[in-house]
């Protein structure tokens, strides 16, 4: 009525079938002794291929049986014709075997230089991809270069156009300061002109916000109204008229906090 749980699997803990020894009586050899050579895991269990031995072992212990005795020279040649014919016939059933073992390594090679030739394509592909990844990176930086000075040279010879006789001109001190984005509101930091060279000529300095003197007699001069602050409490309203009726704007208001509730 009782159960156990291991931590073990089935798997792991099946072993080799238990092959128990064994004694021969007589002069005779038991069939089951010829796969006495077969383990578990090598033969065992069987497949195509044992069967077909076995089925081989048979026919070759039948063959035995017919061999006739060696008790005259007829009976010996008869005998060395017969182990001549069987000996060729093994040869010949041993060479279907290697051939057989041949074309299953060819297949295996195949496949393997297969997958071998798909690693080689993959790694040329991701060469590929790399190196055209960075020739459009370099093109697109050279385009943007080109660019750049492109739009360089067109500012300049835009500037140049304007004056292509080459006179002098006056300075129109309205034309600068009625336009805002002359040299007169923004400067260009080409022409040497860098804005935020000078900053500390924006800084606004009171004597009223930087010092505490100067805070307690922007306070005092402030009126009364700024720092002390009146609060009126607001009146409420009249819900009843002068002769004792409820107004009907109080009734609405009671009817929309019931249907509120």
């Amino acid at each position: 009525t009782l159960g156990t749980q291991t931590d073990y699997r089935d798997g792991e803990t099946q072993t080799d079938p238990y092959s128990p020894e064994y004694v021969i009586r007589g002069s005779s050899v038991p069939e089951l002794l010829t796969l006495a050579t077969l383990t578990w895991g090598r033969g065992l269990p069987a497949g195509l291929d044992e069967v077909e031995m076995i089925e081989r072992a048979r026919e070759k212990r039948a063959w035995e049986a017919t061999l006739p005795p060696m008790d005259s020279p007829s009976q010996i040649a008869k005998w060395r014709k017969m182990m001549e014919d069987m000996e060729r016939k093994e040869w010949a059933l041993r060479e279907k075997e290697i051939e057989k073992l041949q074309e299953l390594r060819l297949e295996v090679f195949k496949k393997l230089l297969w997958r071998q030739e798909q690693i080689q394509n993959e790694l040329r592909s991701k060469r590929l991809d790399d190196h055209w990844q960075n020739h459009q990176k370099a093109k697109e930086e050279k385009i943007k270069k080109i660019e750049h000075d492109c739009a360089l040279m067109l500012r300049k010879l835009t500037a140049n156009r304007k004056n292509v006789m080459g006179k002098l001109e006056r300075r129109d001190i309205i034309r600068d300061y009625s336009d805002f984005a002359s040299q007169t509101y923004a400067p260009l930091s080409r022409t040497g002109y860098f804005p935020d060279k000078h900053s500390q000529r924006y800084v606004v300095e009171n004597l009223y916000l930087n010092t505490f003197a100067g805070l307690c007699e922007l306070e005092a001069s402030l009126p009364n109204s700024v720092t002390h602050v009146k609060i009126k409490v607001p009146k409420p309203k009249c819900m009843i008229t002068e002769t004792g009726y409820v107004k009907r704007s109080a009734r609405l208001e009671v009817e929309l906090a019931q249907v509120h509730q």
